[in-house]
């Protein structure tokens, strides 16, 4: 199914949810905050959350420095 991912169409596998698609990225383990349709959804709900067609996933990454 399609999604959009920071705003550009993604293919994911139907019946994926949030912790899935941060895995298949590459990005399990790091500092995140993941909005879909923009609302965040915390990370204790990331495995629950199943993705939609069409859905707006919004992902930030937090990057030290100064």
């Amino acid at each position: 199914m399609q999604i959009q991912l920071n705003g550009a169409p993604h293919a994911v596998a139907d019946n994926e949810n949030v912790q899935g698609l941060i895995a298949a990225l590459d990005l399990a383990g790091k500092s995140l905050a993941v909005a879909i349709n923009r609302e965040v959804v915390p990370r204790h709900l990331w495995m629950e959350r199943m993705l939609r067609p069409d859905d707006c996933v919004d992902i930030v990454r937090a990057i030290g420095g100064g």
